[in-house]
């Protein structure tokens, strides 16, 4: 009998050696995961674009422009939302990638963050709502789509350096909860952890 998804990872996971399992948590390149040539794992290609592919290693050519997150998420409309993602998820594909970096759920908190405009809502609700349609129409064409950034990264300025102090109610009830809703309802294949620290620590690490 043919292996399922789940048992055909749960048998490679078995079969790597930590150093392998290890190599998976760092990129090759800016664009690619790596390889685990001796298991038959090949390396992924990604794209960057929540709301256009864009240009990842040697590929290059047109690609549609959609309106940024923030200006989809003022319409409310889920349905529209499930169907940029699908068309985002094709022209990743057509592009020869394997992963869409979005959609982008981190809240609206400061009118001063360079980044706003590729979230969608200061509201945890809306934003985990639309998360799933964007999620859904990815995912539905074959193409992870990896939500980010995980958690409190919430401005540009040396975000990679700043930590986010958060409250454990705030970061439940607000921070946490469009991931809490797309991840139960959706299921995307990846989530890309914060560049800031949360509450002194890297996300990455926590």
């Amino acid at each position: 009998m043919e292996q399922t998804t789940e048992e055909r990872l749960e048998d490679l996971l078995s079969q790597m050696r930590l150093d392998e399992k290890l190599s998976l948590l760092a990129g090759e390149n800016m664009w690619y995961t790596r390889s685990v040539e001796r298991l038959g794992v090949p390396a992924v290609r990604m794209t960057d674009g929540p709301h256009g592919v864009t240009v990842s290693g040697d590929m290059s050519g047109p690609a549609t422009c959609f309106p940024t997150a923030v200006g989809m998420a003022a319409t409310w409309n889920v349905a529209l939302l499930e169907q940029v993602g699908g068309a985002l998820a094709r022209e990743a594909q057509a592009k020869g990638n394997r992963v869409l970096l979005g959609p982008s759920v981190d809240l609206h908190r400061s009118p001063l963050n360079g980044r706003n405009y590729e979230s969608y809502s200061e509201d945890p609700l809306l934003s985990g709502e639309l998360a799933v349609a964007y999620v859904r129409g990815v995912q539905r064409e074959g193409v992870a789509a990896c939500i980010k950034h995980c958690t409190a990264n919430n401005q540009q300025t040396e975000q990679s350096k700043t930590s986010s102090e958060v409250a454990e109610r705030a970061l439940r009830e607000l921070y946490l909860r469009p991931w809490e809703i797309a991840v139960k309802k959706q299921a995307p294949w990846m989530i890309m952890t914060s560049y800031n620290l949360l509450n002194g620590q890297y996300t990455s690490a926590h």
